[in-house]
């Protein structure tokens, strides 16, 4: 293909390519963990490469628009093996509402490994060139962030990271290559947990590293793959693979449910405060029009009335399934500070939305409802004893 090939066609034809024994269109799988030499191959073991894996890792390169990939068993693997490539003693930047995964890999494993962790607001350069020192080896910027959705200036970063002999990796999880492709904007490395958007289904973990050059520091993240062995079995790759053919219909659907929805939470007499970037309430809405084709999928909102308010609204919604993840065909719904755990900086009263690619008329309609459940049991609540033992209690699907 081209390089002027669009993004709908290389979703499509990336990494495949018909079977020249059988004359499958569709990809097989190869689930052996072992490979003769005989057979005139250079797969030698499953943990190494597989054609599976292979195949995908050529998908992901084209869509990001990188000249390599390694694919890992989850998203948190794939961001593991990139800080790993560092040295103990060097210290990395790192946006400071960035996914509570990666922030537990950071503080619990890798500063006990020796590395420097630093959590800085990645969009204000002044604030990231004001935590450089010497040993600054790597800047990692989430954007959009989760679960603010706070945007960082990529260019910029990478203009400021080259310039100081470091690098930018950047998470790309929640916009994709469908709306932002960082390694454009001059970022070295994009990672992505597969899990979501590219997975799309609920049903697949996995995690990816796409590199600008194929130099000595990826060289190290490929390393650690193998030595390591956090890889995705062959299933999981041809999963993946599957489902990314229809990743651009799937993401853009999704946006535009995203926005309605953004709109409509926006003028609601319940809500007060709504995050996505595709309102131009946003802080950094001109940013984000400018670096990405749209606003995304994911919502997050703080309704009146406080953490109470929300954990009711979260136990009534009835189409929004209550879970802790994102970027599947359904809609998920989660007062994201529970899923964190008690040490969590996330706002306790902030909603997290997934949007799906239902009709967004129906989301809207669950939320309403949602929404005046969950007003309805705060009055009530605010209207009697405080009782330190309830929870709120919601007839119909979605309670517990």
């Amino acid at each position: 293909m081209s390089e002027d090939t669009r993004f709908e066609t290389l979703a499509v034809h990336a990494g495949r390519r018909v079977d020249s024994h059988t004359g499958a269109v569709a990809p097989g799988i190869a689930l052996s963990s072992v490979y003769s030499p005989d057979a005139g191959s250079d797969y030698n073991y499953s943990r190494v490469d597989n054609p599976n894996r292979r195949r995908l890792e050529a998908c992901l390169a084209q869509l990001e628009g990188g000249t390599a990939c390694a694919c890992f068993a989850s998203g948190v693997a794939a961001a593991s093996a990139v800080l790993h490539a560092l040295a103990p003693g060097d210290r990395v930047l790192v946006t400071e509402d960035v996914y509570y995964g990666n922030r537990l890999l950071l503080t619990r494993e890798l500063a006990r490994w020796g590395l420097e962790v630093v959590f800085v607001d990645t969009t204000d350069i002044t604030a990231v060139k004001a935590a450089c020192t010497p040993r600054t080896r790597l800047i990692w910027a989430e954007t959009p962030s989760n679960p603010m959705l706070r945007i960082s200036d990529i260019a910029a970063l990478a203009q400021l990271a080259h310039s100081r002999d470091m690098r930018l990796a950047v998470d790309n999880t929640f916009a994709t290559p469908v709306l932002q492709r960082p390694l454009a904007s001059d970022a070295d490395l994009v990672v992505h947990s597969a899990t979501k958007y590219f997975g799309g289904h609920s049903d697949v973990l996995g995690g990816a590293v796409i590199a600008r050059d194929d130099d000595k520091f990826f060289h190290r993240v490929r390393s650690h793959q193998i030595t390591c062995g956090a890889v995705p079995s062959p299933f999981d790759c041809w999963l993946l693979h599957r489902s990314i053919a229809t990743l651009p219909l799937r993401v853009r659907a999704q946006c535009a449910n995203a926005h309605a929805v953004a709109e409509h939470l926006a003028r609601h007499p319940a809500v007060a405060e709504v995050r996505y970037p595709g309102l131009p309430q946003h802080p950094q809405h001109a940013l984000a029009m400018r670096q990405m084709r749209a606003g995304g999928a994911v919502v997050s909102f703080r309704p009146h009335g406080g953490r109470g308010a929300a954990e009711a609204a979260v136990a009534a919604a009835r189409l929004f399934t209550r879970a802790t993840s994102l970027g599947s065909v359904e809609s998920l719904i989660e007062r994201r500070a529970t899923a964190e755990g008690p040490d969590s900086a996330t706002p306790p009263d902030l909603i997290r939305l997934s949007i799906g690619v239902e009709h967004a008329e129906d989301l809207i309609a669950d939320l309403d409802y949602a929404l005046g459940e969950g007003t309805r049991f705060w009055r009530d609540s605010m209207s009697r004893p405080a009782d330190p033992n309830a929870r709120p209690r919601m007839a119909g699907p979605g309670s517990e």
